[in-house]
């Protein structure tokens, strides 16, 4: 019998509080692997920040897109990516600059309230902010009752014990 561990596929999907078994289904099927590595926390209930190890790329070098829930980052290298090593005068080169594509899958009402990119270090700010309606209401007992309780009580639709 195979055991499958989906704890990683939580760590692409931003904002979702019970949907944490199947998050990183999506990673697994975008093929993206381990480049770039990136954290995320949860900084409070609503905001979130991505960080991505970028080395080596200039804020030039990224594109950051939001379309339909889907947060991606692009970071695609300039001329010199294609230098050989012996062609730049590297005699070992461990330090990946290749372009990448890492996808985020965010919940609703979630967006991208801005970027950094500092050391090498890309930070991507999250915000949920949900519409009033969604919000929590606490309702009072005891309270006046309601004007359309009152009105279907009077027309004698309602009977009352």
């Amino acid at each position: 019998m195979l055991n499958y561990d989906f704890t990683p596929l939580s760590r692409s999907f931003i904002g979702f509080d019970r949907m944490a078994s199947l998050i990183d289904n999506a990673a697994k099927l975008n093929g993206t692997g381990s480049y770039p590595p990136y954290n995320i926390a949860q900084i409070n209930e609503d905001e979130y920040l991505i960080e991505l190890a970028v080395a080596g790329f200039s804020d030039k070098d990224i594109t950051i897109e939001t379309h339909e829930n889907v947060l991606t980052i692009i970071g695609s290298k300039g001329a010199n990516e294609n230098l050989t090593q012996a062609e730049a005068g590297y005699l070992h080169r461990g330090i990946a600059e290749r372009g990448f594509e890492r996808r985020f899958q965010l919940a609703d009402h979630v967006s991208v309230t801005g970027a950094d990119l500092v050391n090498g270090m890309l930070r991507i700010d999250l915000r949920r902010e949900l519409p009033e309606a969604m919000k929590p209401k606490t309702i009072s007992i005891g309270g006046k009752p309601d004007k359309t309780l009152t009105s279907r009580k009077s027309s004698g639709k309602r009977k009352t014990a």
